[in-house]
Protein backbone atom coordinates (compact mmCIF):
# COMPACT_ATOMS: atom_id res chain seq x y z
CA UNK A 1 0.00 0.00 0.00
CA UNK A 2 1.40 3.61 -0.88
CA UNK A 3 2.44 5.76 1.59
CA UNK A 4 2.43 8.80 0.31
CA UNK A 5 0.83 11.72 2.41
CA UNK A 6 0.09 15.37 1.98
CA UNK A 7 3.76 17.33 2.38
CA UNK A 8 6.28 14.39 2.10
CA UNK A 9 9.49 16.11 0.72
CA UNK A 10 11.18 13.38 -1.73
CA UNK A 11 14.26 13.50 -4.29
CA UNK A 12 13.14 12.58 -7.71
CA UNK A 13 14.10 12.56 -11.37
CA UNK A 14 12.00 13.98 -14.04
CA UNK A 15 11.16 10.66 -16.94
CA UNK A 16 8.36 12.41 -18.62
CA UNK A 17 5.68 14.63 -19.35
CA UNK A 18 1.89 14.78 -18.54
CA UNK A 19 -0.19 16.45 -21.94
CA UNK A 20 -0.25 19.35 -20.24
CA UNK A 21 3.72 19.32 -20.36
CA UNK A 22 3.95 18.72 -16.80
CA UNK A 23 6.75 17.11 -15.20
CA UNK A 24 6.59 13.30 -14.66
CA UNK A 25 8.80 11.22 -11.92
CA UNK A 26 7.68 8.31 -9.94
CA UNK A 27 7.85 7.51 -6.19
CA UNK A 28 6.84 4.43 -4.92
CA UNK A 29 5.79 3.32 -8.00
CA UNK A 30 3.21 5.81 -8.35
CA UNK A 31 3.06 8.71 -10.55
CA UNK A 32 3.51 12.39 -9.22
CA UNK A 33 2.91 15.43 -11.96
CA UNK A 34 5.59 18.39 -11.25
CA UNK A 35 4.25 22.00 -12.88
CA UNK A 36 7.04 23.06 -14.91
CA UNK A 37 9.70 20.48 -14.44
CA UNK A 38 11.59 19.01 -17.46
CA UNK A 39 12.34 15.66 -18.65
CA UNK A 40 16.00 15.00 -16.95
CA UNK A 41 15.83 17.32 -14.45
CA UNK A 42 16.40 16.38 -10.51
CA UNK A 43 14.27 18.07 -7.97
CA UNK A 44 13.48 18.14 -4.70
CA UNK A 45 9.63 17.64 -4.51
CA UNK A 46 7.12 18.50 -1.87
CA UNK A 47 3.71 16.72 -2.34
CA UNK A 48 0.63 18.98 -2.42
CA UNK A 49 -2.40 16.64 -3.38
CA UNK A 50 -2.39 12.63 -3.17
CA UNK A 51 -5.49 10.80 -3.94
CA UNK A 52 -6.02 7.01 -5.66
CA UNK A 53 -6.55 8.81 -9.07
CA UNK A 54 -3.41 11.13 -9.55
CA UNK A 55 -0.22 12.72 -6.92
CA UNK A 56 0.70 16.34 -7.78
CA UNK A 57 3.76 18.21 -6.32
CA UNK A 58 5.85 21.43 -6.10
CA UNK A 59 8.74 21.45 -7.30
CA UNK A 60 10.88 22.86 -4.04
CA UNK A 61 14.50 23.09 -5.16
CA UNK A 62 15.71 22.10 -8.61
CA UNK A 63 19.11 20.28 -8.28
CA UNK A 64 20.22 19.40 -11.33
CA UNK A 65 18.36 21.33 -14.46
CA UNK A 66 17.83 20.19 -17.91
CA UNK A 67 19.98 22.17 -20.84
CA UNK A 68 16.92 22.63 -22.87
CA UNK A 69 15.70 24.72 -19.65
CA UNK A 70 15.26 28.22 -20.35
CA UNK A 71 14.04 31.78 -18.83
CA UNK A 72 10.49 32.16 -19.21
CA UNK A 73 10.34 35.63 -21.40
CA UNK A 74 6.55 36.01 -20.20
CA UNK A 75 5.95 37.64 -17.26
CA UNK A 76 2.59 35.99 -16.95
CA UNK A 77 3.65 32.62 -17.60
CA UNK A 78 2.17 29.71 -14.58
CA UNK A 79 -0.26 32.36 -13.63
CA UNK A 80 -2.38 32.64 -16.42
CA UNK A 81 -4.13 29.24 -18.74
CA UNK A 82 -2.77 30.63 -21.85
CA UNK A 83 0.90 28.70 -22.12
CA UNK A 84 2.86 25.61 -21.13
CA UNK A 85 5.91 25.55 -22.36
CA UNK A 86 7.98 29.04 -21.75
CA UNK A 87 10.41 27.10 -19.65
CA UNK A 88 11.50 24.66 -22.23
CA UNK A 89 13.57 25.32 -25.25
CA UNK A 90 11.85 24.98 -28.34
CA UNK A 91 13.34 22.18 -29.76
CA UNK A 92 12.28 20.29 -26.75
CA UNK A 93 9.06 21.56 -26.86
CA UNK A 94 8.50 19.81 -30.18
CA UNK A 95 10.16 16.61 -28.92
CA UNK A 96 7.34 16.77 -26.10
CA UNK A 97 4.73 17.53 -28.85
CA UNK A 98 5.83 14.36 -31.01
CA UNK A 99 5.93 12.02 -27.94
CA UNK A 100 2.38 12.95 -26.90
CA UNK A 101 0.81 12.45 -30.37
CA UNK A 102 2.54 8.91 -29.96
CA UNK A 103 1.72 7.60 -26.72
CA UNK A 104 -2.12 8.48 -27.47
CA UNK A 105 -1.54 6.53 -30.53
CA UNK A 106 0.25 3.52 -28.54
CA UNK A 107 -1.89 3.46 -25.55
CA UNK A 108 -5.63 4.51 -26.85
CA UNK A 109 -5.58 4.00 -30.24
CA UNK A 110 -3.04 0.36 -29.75
CA UNK A 111 -1.12 1.55 -33.01
CA UNK A 112 2.13 0.48 -34.15
CA UNK A 113 2.16 3.63 -37.00
CA UNK A 114 3.77 6.10 -35.45
CA UNK A 115 4.44 9.99 -36.36
CA UNK A 116 8.10 10.22 -37.32
CA UNK A 117 7.93 13.91 -37.75
CA UNK A 118 6.88 17.16 -36.32
CA UNK A 119 6.69 19.96 -38.23
CA UNK A 120 7.83 23.13 -36.59
CA UNK A 121 6.46 26.97 -36.70
CA UNK A 122 8.95 29.67 -38.12
CA UNK A 123 7.14 31.84 -36.03
CA UNK A 124 7.00 31.02 -32.05
CA UNK A 125 5.87 34.40 -30.77
CA UNK A 126 2.87 36.74 -32.18
CA UNK A 127 1.83 34.18 -34.33
CA UNK A 128 -1.96 34.47 -33.74
CA UNK A 129 -4.55 35.91 -36.20
CA UNK A 130 -6.97 35.80 -33.27
CA UNK A 131 -6.85 37.04 -30.10
CA UNK A 132 -9.82 36.79 -26.92
CA UNK A 133 -9.21 38.80 -24.23
CA UNK A 134 -11.97 38.28 -21.48
CA UNK A 135 -13.13 41.29 -19.73
CA UNK A 136 -14.00 41.47 -15.76
CA UNK A 137 -14.07 43.36 -12.58
CA UNK A 138 -10.76 43.06 -10.91
CA UNK A 139 -9.82 44.41 -7.87
CA UNK A 140 -12.59 47.22 -8.37
CA UNK A 141 -11.66 48.20 -11.85
CA UNK A 142 -12.83 46.76 -15.71
CA UNK A 143 -10.11 44.31 -16.41
CA UNK A 144 -8.80 42.50 -19.66
CA UNK A 145 -6.46 39.36 -19.44
CA UNK A 146 -7.05 35.51 -19.60
CA UNK A 147 -8.39 33.44 -16.62
CA UNK A 148 -6.08 31.37 -14.46
CA UNK A 149 -5.96 27.54 -15.23
CA UNK A 150 -9.33 25.77 -14.54
CA UNK A 151 -11.21 28.88 -12.89
CA UNK A 152 -12.81 31.94 -13.87
CA UNK A 153 -10.27 34.37 -11.77
CA UNK A 154 -9.41 37.34 -14.39
CA UNK A 155 -5.75 37.46 -14.66
CA UNK A 156 -5.11 40.92 -16.22
CA UNK A 157 -2.77 40.70 -18.74
CA UNK A 158 -1.03 43.80 -20.30
CA UNK A 159 0.93 42.65 -23.25
CA UNK A 160 0.70 38.51 -24.85
CA UNK A 161 3.60 37.32 -26.42
CA UNK A 162 1.83 35.15 -28.46
CA UNK A 163 -1.28 37.56 -29.58
CA UNK A 164 -0.96 39.71 -32.38
CA UNK A 165 -0.69 43.26 -30.83
CA UNK A 166 -3.97 44.64 -32.49
CA UNK A 167 -6.18 42.30 -30.07
CA UNK A 168 -4.15 44.05 -27.30
CA UNK A 169 -4.90 47.47 -28.55
CA UNK A 170 -8.39 46.46 -29.13
CA UNK A 171 -9.01 45.01 -25.37
CA UNK A 172 -7.30 48.22 -23.70
CA UNK A 173 -9.15 50.06 -25.65
CA UNK A 174 -12.72 48.85 -24.86
CA UNK A 175 -11.65 48.42 -21.12
CA UNK A 176 -10.79 52.03 -21.33
CA UNK A 177 -14.44 53.12 -22.77
CA UNK A 178 -16.21 50.78 -20.46
CA UNK A 179 -14.40 52.69 -17.66
CA UNK A 180 -14.18 56.20 -19.19
CA UNK A 181 -18.30 55.67 -19.73
CA UNK A 182 -19.26 54.01 -16.15
CA UNK A 183 -20.11 51.13 -17.77
CA UNK A 184 -20.07 47.63 -15.84
CA UNK A 185 -18.16 44.31 -17.25
CA UNK A 186 -20.27 41.04 -17.51
CA UNK A 187 -20.67 39.23 -14.35
CA UNK A 188 -21.00 35.62 -14.95
CA UNK A 189 -22.52 34.78 -11.15
CA UNK A 190 -25.43 37.29 -11.29
CA UNK A 191 -26.19 37.95 -15.13
CA UNK A 192 -25.50 41.60 -14.49
CA UNK A 193 -22.98 44.14 -16.19
CA UNK A 194 -22.44 44.35 -19.89
CA UNK A 195 -18.87 43.32 -21.53
CA UNK A 196 -17.96 40.05 -21.37
CA UNK A 197 -15.02 39.72 -24.00
CA UNK A 198 -13.25 41.55 -26.91
CA UNK A 199 -12.47 39.20 -29.92
CA UNK A 200 -9.82 39.88 -32.46
CA UNK A 201 -9.38 38.52 -36.24
CA UNK A 202 -6.61 39.69 -38.40
CA UNK A 203 -5.88 38.76 -41.27
CA UNK A 204 -2.23 37.74 -42.47
CA UNK A 205 -1.93 38.78 -46.28
CA UNK A 206 -4.12 41.63 -46.64
CA UNK A 207 -4.55 44.33 -44.21
CA UNK A 208 -8.22 42.94 -42.65
CA UNK A 209 -9.05 42.83 -39.25
CA UNK A 210 -12.15 42.91 -37.70
CA UNK A 211 -12.91 43.72 -33.75
CA UNK A 212 -16.18 42.06 -32.12
CA UNK A 213 -17.40 43.09 -28.78
CA UNK A 214 -19.04 40.52 -27.32
CA UNK A 215 -21.92 41.41 -24.63
CA UNK A 216 -24.64 41.17 -22.77
CA UNK A 217 -26.69 44.04 -24.23
CA UNK A 218 -26.52 46.83 -26.29
CA UNK A 219 -24.92 50.30 -25.65
CA UNK A 220 -27.53 52.76 -26.95
CA UNK A 221 -26.69 55.88 -27.61
CA UNK A 222 -23.27 55.20 -26.14
CA UNK A 223 -22.64 53.19 -29.55
CA UNK A 224 -20.77 55.45 -31.80
CA UNK A 225 -18.53 56.51 -28.50
CA UNK A 226 -17.61 52.79 -28.39
CA UNK A 227 -16.79 52.86 -32.39
CA UNK A 228 -14.87 55.71 -32.15
CA UNK A 229 -12.69 54.47 -29.16
CA UNK A 230 -11.63 51.30 -30.88
CA UNK A 231 -11.10 52.98 -34.55
CA UNK A 232 -8.66 55.81 -32.84
CA UNK A 233 -6.68 52.78 -30.94
CA UNK A 234 -7.13 50.40 -34.09
CA UNK A 235 -7.19 52.35 -37.40
CA UNK A 236 -6.21 49.47 -39.29
CA UNK A 237 -9.17 48.10 -38.44
CA UNK A 238 -11.32 47.21 -41.01
CA UNK A 239 -14.79 46.43 -38.91
CA UNK A 240 -16.14 46.44 -35.68
CA UNK A 241 -18.93 43.97 -34.63
CA UNK A 242 -21.09 43.59 -31.33
CA UNK A 243 -22.23 40.61 -30.77
CA UNK A 244 -25.06 39.94 -28.10
CA UNK A 245 -24.06 36.97 -26.15
CA UNK A 246 -26.73 36.44 -23.19
CA UNK A 247 -26.04 32.66 -22.91
CA UNK A 248 -25.10 31.23 -19.44
CA UNK A 249 -21.72 29.67 -19.29
CA UNK A 250 -18.13 30.67 -20.92
CA UNK A 251 -19.13 30.40 -24.62
CA UNK A 252 -17.44 33.15 -26.21
CA UNK A 253 -19.33 33.98 -29.08
CA UNK A 254 -23.27 32.92 -29.56
CA UNK A 255 -26.66 34.93 -30.23
CA UNK A 256 -27.22 38.02 -32.46
CA UNK A 257 -24.07 40.03 -34.47
CA UNK A 258 -24.46 43.67 -35.70
CA UNK A 259 -22.34 45.40 -37.60
CA UNK A 260 -21.27 48.88 -35.99
CA UNK A 261 -18.77 50.01 -38.58
CA UNK A 262 -17.11 48.86 -41.49
CA UNK A 263 -17.83 44.74 -43.18
CA UNK A 264 -18.55 42.16 -40.57
CA UNK A 265 -17.06 39.66 -42.63
CA UNK A 266 -12.58 39.84 -42.69
CA UNK A 267 -10.81 38.60 -46.02
CA UNK A 268 -7.55 36.61 -46.10
CA UNK A 269 -5.57 34.06 -48.11
CA UNK A 270 -4.44 30.23 -47.68
CA UNK A 271 -2.86 27.98 -49.85
CA UNK A 272 -3.86 30.15 -53.39
CA UNK A 273 -7.84 31.01 -52.52
CA UNK A 274 -8.87 33.96 -51.00
CA UNK A 275 -11.29 33.14 -48.11
CA UNK A 276 -13.75 35.44 -46.77
CA UNK A 277 -14.51 34.83 -43.03
CA UNK A 278 -16.91 35.70 -40.90
CA UNK A 279 -16.57 36.61 -36.88
CA UNK A 280 -18.70 32.73 -36.35
CA UNK A 281 -16.42 30.76 -38.81
CA UNK A 282 -13.37 28.47 -37.71
CA UNK A 283 -10.14 29.86 -39.89
CA UNK A 284 -6.96 28.65 -38.66
CA UNK A 285 -4.97 30.73 -35.89
CA UNK A 286 -1.55 30.16 -37.47
CA UNK A 287 -2.16 30.60 -41.23
CA UNK A 288 1.41 29.83 -42.04
CA UNK A 289 1.31 26.71 -40.29
CA UNK A 290 -2.10 25.52 -41.91
CA UNK A 291 -1.02 25.88 -44.73
CA UNK A 292 1.89 23.25 -44.04
CA UNK A 293 -0.46 21.27 -42.44
CA UNK A 294 -2.91 21.45 -45.36
CA UNK A 295 -0.60 20.68 -47.78
CA UNK A 296 0.16 17.72 -45.81
CA UNK A 297 -3.10 16.46 -45.61
CA UNK A 298 -3.56 17.00 -49.49
CA UNK A 299 -0.83 14.32 -50.40
CA UNK A 300 -1.89 11.97 -48.14
CA UNK A 301 -5.84 12.62 -49.52
CA UNK A 302 -4.24 12.59 -53.21
CA UNK A 303 -7.00 12.99 -56.08
CA UNK A 304 -9.44 11.67 -58.30
CA UNK A 305 -13.28 11.63 -58.80
CA UNK A 306 -15.15 12.05 -55.56
CA UNK A 307 -14.29 13.57 -51.97
CA UNK A 308 -16.18 14.69 -48.72
CA UNK A 309 -14.69 18.06 -46.49
CA UNK A 310 -16.65 17.11 -43.15
CA UNK A 311 -16.24 20.39 -40.44
CA UNK A 312 -15.11 21.93 -43.31
CA UNK A 313 -15.84 25.56 -42.11
CA UNK A 314 -15.18 28.48 -44.45
CA UNK A 315 -14.16 25.59 -46.86
CA UNK A 316 -10.53 25.81 -46.41
CA UNK A 317 -9.83 22.21 -47.38
CA UNK A 318 -12.90 22.13 -49.53
CA UNK A 319 -11.08 24.46 -52.04
CA UNK A 320 -7.77 23.09 -51.76
CA UNK A 321 -9.34 19.88 -52.27
CA UNK A 322 -11.32 21.25 -55.59
CA UNK A 323 -8.31 21.33 -57.21
CA UNK A 324 -7.14 18.00 -57.13
CA UNK A 325 -11.04 16.33 -57.29
CA UNK A 326 -13.22 16.61 -59.92
CA UNK A 327 -16.26 17.01 -57.45
CA UNK A 328 -15.82 18.38 -53.38
CA UNK A 329 -19.00 18.55 -51.14
CA UNK A 330 -17.94 19.85 -47.78
CA UNK A 331 -20.50 19.57 -44.43
CA UNK A 332 -20.38 22.33 -41.77
CA UNK A 333 -23.15 23.06 -38.71
CA UNK A 334 -22.89 26.53 -38.86
CA UNK A 335 -24.74 28.61 -41.26
CA UNK A 336 -22.66 31.81 -41.82
CA UNK A 337 -19.65 29.70 -42.09
CA UNK A 338 -21.49 27.20 -44.99
CA UNK A 339 -22.44 30.98 -46.60
CA UNK A 340 -18.94 32.03 -46.04
CA UNK A 341 -17.67 28.91 -47.89
CA UNK A 342 -20.06 28.96 -50.96
CA UNK A 343 -19.28 33.09 -51.22
CA UNK A 344 -15.24 31.72 -51.16
CA UNK A 345 -15.95 29.14 -53.79
CA UNK A 346 -17.39 31.88 -56.00
CA UNK A 347 -14.81 34.54 -55.28
CA UNK A 348 -12.08 31.89 -56.25
CA UNK A 349 -14.07 30.63 -59.11
CA UNK A 350 -14.52 27.41 -58.37
CA UNK A 351 -17.68 25.67 -59.73
CA UNK A 352 -16.62 21.86 -58.90
CA UNK A 353 -17.65 22.09 -55.17
CA UNK A 354 -20.83 21.71 -53.27
CA UNK A 355 -21.56 22.92 -49.03
CA UNK A 356 -24.60 21.53 -46.82
CA UNK A 357 -25.69 22.64 -43.28
CA UNK A 358 -25.57 19.76 -41.05
CA UNK A 359 -23.59 18.53 -38.49
CA UNK A 360 -21.22 15.66 -39.35
CA UNK A 361 -22.73 13.08 -38.48
CA UNK A 362 -25.81 13.71 -40.38
CA UNK A 363 -24.39 14.61 -43.28
CA UNK A 364 -21.89 12.13 -43.75
CA UNK A 365 -25.61 10.10 -43.61
CA UNK A 366 -27.43 12.05 -46.08
CA UNK A 367 -24.27 11.38 -48.45
CA UNK A 368 -24.46 7.46 -47.86
CA UNK A 369 -28.23 7.93 -48.44
CA UNK A 370 -27.38 9.50 -51.66
CA UNK A 371 -24.83 6.28 -52.46
CA UNK A 372 -21.99 8.23 -53.39
CA UNK A 373 -18.94 6.54 -52.90
CA UNK A 374 -15.71 9.22 -52.26
CA UNK A 375 -12.52 7.88 -52.95
CA UNK A 376 -11.63 10.38 -50.07
CA UNK A 377 -13.06 11.83 -46.43
CA UNK A 378 -11.22 14.56 -45.00
CA UNK A 379 -12.17 15.21 -41.70
CA UNK A 380 -11.44 18.27 -39.03
CA UNK A 381 -13.09 17.90 -35.98
CA UNK A 382 -13.45 19.90 -33.23
CA UNK A 383 -11.62 18.33 -29.97
CA UNK A 384 -13.96 16.30 -28.86
CA UNK A 385 -13.36 14.34 -32.01
CA UNK A 386 -16.02 12.34 -34.20
CA UNK A 387 -19.32 11.00 -32.69
CA UNK A 388 -19.92 6.66 -33.50
CA UNK A 389 -22.39 7.86 -35.41
CA UNK A 390 -20.33 9.89 -38.07
CA UNK A 391 -17.58 7.42 -38.08
CA UNK A 392 -19.93 4.69 -39.37
CA UNK A 393 -21.84 6.69 -42.14
CA UNK A 394 -18.19 7.34 -43.35
CA UNK A 395 -16.88 3.88 -43.36
CA UNK A 396 -20.56 2.66 -44.72
CA UNK A 397 -19.33 4.77 -47.85
CA UNK A 398 -16.19 2.48 -48.29
CA UNK A 399 -13.72 5.53 -49.20
CA UNK A 400 -10.23 4.36 -50.21
CA UNK A 401 -8.98 6.71 -47.82
CA UNK A 402 -9.80 8.99 -44.65
CA UNK A 403 -8.01 11.50 -43.63
CA UNK A 404 -7.94 13.10 -40.14
CA UNK A 405 -6.74 16.43 -38.98
CA UNK A 406 -7.13 16.93 -35.34
CA UNK A 407 -6.40 19.25 -32.93
CA UNK A 408 -6.36 16.55 -29.91
CA UNK A 409 -4.20 13.48 -29.94
CA UNK A 410 -6.30 11.23 -27.78
CA UNK A 411 -9.84 11.85 -29.40
CA UNK A 412 -7.61 11.03 -32.71
CA UNK A 413 -6.44 8.02 -31.43
CA UNK A 414 -9.84 6.68 -30.10
CA UNK A 415 -11.77 7.29 -33.31
CA UNK A 416 -8.59 5.93 -35.20
CA UNK A 417 -8.98 2.67 -33.27
CA UNK A 418 -13.01 2.78 -34.07
CA UNK A 419 -12.06 3.15 -37.94
CA UNK A 420 -9.44 0.52 -37.07
CA UNK A 421 -12.71 -1.69 -36.35
CA UNK A 422 -14.39 -0.29 -39.28
CA UNK A 423 -11.96 -1.99 -41.93
CA UNK A 424 -9.35 0.65 -41.95
CA UNK A 425 -5.30 0.67 -41.60
CA UNK A 426 -3.62 3.76 -40.25
CA UNK A 427 -0.40 4.32 -42.60
CA UNK A 428 0.54 7.80 -41.99
CA UNK A 429 1.02 10.33 -39.35
CA UNK A 430 2.68 13.67 -39.15
CA UNK A 431 2.47 16.32 -36.54
CA UNK A 432 2.43 19.68 -36.63
CA UNK A 433 3.16 22.71 -34.04
CA UNK A 434 0.33 25.26 -34.84
CA UNK A 435 0.32 26.59 -31.38
CA UNK A 436 3.66 27.27 -30.06
CA UNK A 437 4.34 28.20 -26.33
CA UNK A 438 1.50 25.82 -25.39
CA UNK A 439 1.11 22.28 -24.83
CA UNK A 440 -1.66 21.92 -27.87
CA UNK A 441 -0.60 20.06 -31.27
CA UNK A 442 -2.53 19.25 -34.30
CA UNK A 443 -2.22 16.03 -36.43
CA UNK A 444 -2.62 14.95 -39.70
CA UNK A 445 -2.95 11.36 -40.62
CA UNK A 446 -3.90 8.95 -43.32
CA UNK A 447 -5.87 5.53 -42.85
CA UNK A 448 -6.56 3.56 -45.91
CA UNK A 449 -9.19 0.84 -46.25
CA UNK A 450 -7.47 -2.74 -45.92
CA UNK A 451 -7.88 -3.56 -49.48
CA UNK A 452 -5.62 -0.77 -50.03
CA UNK A 453 -3.77 -1.11 -47.31
CA UNK A 454 -0.72 -1.15 -49.43
CA UNK A 455 -1.96 1.66 -52.37
CA UNK A 456 -0.09 4.34 -53.21
CA UNK A 457 -1.86 7.32 -55.10
CA UNK A 458 -0.50 9.95 -56.95
CA UNK A 459 -0.58 13.33 -55.49
CA UNK A 460 -1.54 14.85 -58.74
CA UNK A 461 -4.63 17.73 -60.03
CA UNK A 462 -6.82 16.50 -62.28
CA UNK A 463 -8.14 18.82 -65.18
CA UNK A 464 -11.38 20.40 -63.22
CA UNK A 465 -13.42 22.52 -65.38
Amino acid sequence: MSTLLKNQIHTVTIDGYTSEAYGVARVEGRAVFVPRALKGETWQIRLVKVTESAVYARGEMLLQPSPERRESLCPYFGKCGGCDTWHMSYGEELRFKLDRVNDALKHIGQQTVLAEEIIGSDAVTRYRNKGIFAVAAQDGAVQCGFFRERSHELIPVDSCLIQNELSERAAKAVTAFLLSSGIDAYDEASGKGTVRHVFCRKAVKTADAVVCVVSARGFGDRTLSLVAAIREACPEASGIVLNINKTKGNTVLSGDFYTLWGRADMTDELCGSVFSISPQAFFQINPPQAEKLYNRALEYAGSGELAFDLYCGAGTISLCLARHYRRVIGAEIVPEAVENARENARTNGIENIEFICADAGKAAETLAKRELHPEAVVVDPPRKGMDEKAIHAIASMQPDRVVYVSCNPATLARDILRLSSCGYTLQNVTAVDMFPRTSHVETVCCLYHQKDKFFSVPYEPKDVK
